[in-house]
């Protein structure tokens, strides 16, 4: 599958929203969002990207997949399910926590799943990296080899230097979206109407109105 027609599917679901008034996690403004929470409910696709992971990572020896809690868990289970069938073999999927400090954790036994174990971390958009580069280093602290990170949508460009340098970095979509300091957005000068649904708007507008 190209990356077009992953691009295709994710807009057919409304998993990508353009023309829009977003405000972003950074506080940056900009007109398009990719909307992983809107791509969670649709398992079938779900499944067909993540097969394409585990056939990406397919001859690199992976023994657990892990990925950051909530949306990563998804990624994690059916990459590791298909994962497992391509191989012949038991791939296991664990998760990683936020912690209250921003950083992340593995528990609930999982660190001894990970411990000694050929890694491959997943992430679903990356912005800027800081969190998968967290998983990646916790990953490593807890005695995982990370052989790989995959990742559903890089629309930050980001690179391996950027997350901890893993070995492999595989993208199935790359979008790059414009965006500016609120100071110098364009929509908040024409007044357009921030998008409550998706994005930190709903926390902007309150912010706003104290």
């Amino acid at each position: 599958m190209k990356e077009s027609d992953v691009l295709k599917l994710l807009e057919n679901i409304g998993a990508v929203i353009k023309n829009s008034h977003i405000v972003y996690t950074s506080g940056r403004h900009g007109s398009a969002y990719v909307n992983k929470d809107a791509l969670y409910p649709h398992t079938s696709l779900i499944s067909d990207l993540c097969k394409l992971f585990a056939k990406n990572f397919a001859d690199d020896g992976v023994e657990v997949v892990i990925a950051p809690a909530i949306g990563g868990v998804i990624l994690s289970q059916w990459t590791a399910h298909h994962l497992s069938e391509i191989t012949g073999r038991e791939v296991l999927a664990v998760y990683a926590e936020k912690t209250e400090d921003g950083g992340f954790v593995i528990k609930r036994g999982y660190d001894k799943i990970i411990a000694g174990r050929k890694a491959l971390v997943l992430e679903d958009v990356l912005t800027t990296g800081g969190s998968v580069k967290k998983v990646i280093e916790a990953t490593g602290n807890f005695g995982g080899e990370v052989i790989g990170l995959g990742v559903l949508c890089n629309r930050g460009g980001i690179k391996p230097g950027d997350v901890a340098n893993p070995p492999k970095l595989f993208t199935l979509i790359n979008v790059a979206l414009e965006s500016w300091d609120e100071a110098e957005c364009p929509l908040c000068a024409k007044n357009v109407p921030v998008n409550t649904d998706v994005g930190k708007g709903r926390e902007f507008l309150a912010k706003k109105a104290k």
